[in-house]
C-alpha cells in the first residue's frame, strides 16, 4: 500500500507573543498510523490509534490534556496542582519514584513522561509494549508547545489555538503594564539540602526574561544533573549585588523560609546585598514555582509583577 504523509491542518509555526522562541509543529501523520508525534527527547513515536487512556508522571500535564479533550487514566500524587476532577483517578505514586506496577495497572495506551525526571520508565514501557511521550514543561514556550501536541492527541487543534492565544494576550497585557525599568535579579530555589541559583531556563527565570530583566545568573556554569540552575555562592551573589531577590523552593514552605530569613539575619553580608537592604527579597509560592504552572501561566507572570509593581 502506497503511503503518504500529510502535514495536519494548522498553523506551520506559532510565535509566542510574549517575544519568545518559535514553537514548530509536532505532528506528521500518515495513512497506516493515527499519529507520529516528535516528542522533547527528539523520539519519534508512532501511535496507531487515538490514545483514550493516558497515563501522566506530572500532575502538570493534568490540566492542560484536559483542555484539549484528553482521557486520562492515571496520574501522580501532588500537593499542588491536583484538579478536582483527577483527585479520584489511580495513582502512580511519587512524581519522583513512579510505582511501575501501579502504572502497568492502569492498562495505559500512552504515557506521558516528564522530561529529566521519569526517562528511567522508557525501557519498562518499551517492553511492555506501551508507547511513551517525553515531555518538558518549564518555560511558557514549552507549556504552548506541549498544549499543540497534547491537541493532536486529542485531535481538538482548535481548542489549543484558543488556549493559547488567550494565555498571550493575558501574559502581553500584564507585561504592558509593567514600568520598562532595567532590573537586575537573582533566583534563589531553597530545600532542605540547602540552596541553588536557578538560571533562565527555569520558571521563575523564563519569566524574569519575559519583562527583559537582567537575571544576575546568566551565563554561570550549571549543576551537572540540573542544567536551570547553578551552585549558590554567598560570595558571588554580594559581588552580583541584586536589585530584586525571588526564592522558589521544594518542600515545607514555612520552615524553609523562616530558616532563610533566620540565615539572613544572622549573616551580615546578606545586608550588603540591594535587594536586602530594601527589603525586595521576594518568596514564591510552590504551586506556580516548584512544577510548570502550565495553564496558570499568566497567573505566574501576574504574581512576579505585582510583587514589584503592586
Amino acid at each position: 500500500m502506497k503511503k503518504f504523509f500529510a502535514t495536519l491542518t494548522f498553523a506551520a509555526v506559532l510565535m509566542s507573543g510574549c517575544g519568545g522562541e518559535k514553537i514548530s509543529e509536532p505532528v506528521a501523520v500518515n495513512q497506516d498510523a493515527f499519529a507520529t508525534i516528535a516528542d522533547d527527547a527528539g523520539r519519534q513515536v508512532a501511535l496507531t490509534t487515538k490514545p483514550a487512556r493516558i497515563v501522566v508522571t506530572s500532575a502538570g500535564f493534568l490540566e492542560p490534556l484536559h483542555a484539549v479533550g484528553c482521557e486520562v487514566v492515571g496520574r501522580p500524587d501532588s500537593k499542588n496542582q491536583m484538579p478536582d476532577w483527577a483527585k479520584n483517578l489511580p495513582s502512580v505514586g511519587q512524581v519522583y519514584q513512579i510505582d511501575s506496577e501501579r502504572l502497568i495497572a492502569c492498562a495505559p495506551d500512552l504515557v506521558i513522561i516528564n522530561r529529566g525526571m521519569n526517562e528511567k520508565l522508557l525501557p519498562l514501557l518499551e517492553q511492555n509494549h506501551i508507547p511513551a511521550l517525553v515531555i518538558e514543561m518549564k518555560t511558557y514556550d514549552d507549556v504552548k508547545r506541549a498544549l499543540k501536541t497534547f491537541a493532536a492527541l486529542s485531535g481538538n487543534i482548535d481548542a489549543a489555538d484558543k488556549i493559547i492565544n488567550n494565555m498571550d494576550e493575558q501574559i502581553q497585557s500584564t507585561i504592558d503594564r509593567v514600568p520598562k525599568n532595567p532590573l537586575r535579579v537573582a533566583i534563589l530555589h531553597s530545600t532542605a539540602q540547602g540552596l541553588t541559583v536557578q538560571l533562565d531556563g527555569s520558571i521563575a527565570g523564563s519569566i524574569v526574561g519575559m519583562f527583559g530583566w537582567e537575571n544576575v545568573a546568566a551565563g554561570m556554569t550549571p549543576l551537572e544533573k540540573n542544567p536551570d540552575a547553578a551552585p549558590y555562592s554567598m560570595e558571588t551573589l554580594a559581588e552580583q549585588n541584586p536589585d530584586v531577590i525571588f526564592v522558589t523552593s521544594m518542600g515545607d514552605a514555612e520552615e524553609l523560609r523562616a530558616n532563610m530569613l533566620a540565615a539572613i539575619a544572622a549573616n551580615d553580608a546578606w545586608q550588603t546585598i540591594g535587594a536586602v537592604r530594601d527589603n525586595r527579597l521576594y518568596f514564591l509560592p510552590q504551586d506556580l514555582f516548584l512544577l510548570s504552572p502550565g495553564l496558570r501561566y499568566p497567573e505566574a507572570v501576574e504574581k512576579i509583577s505585582r510583587l514589584i509593581y503592586p
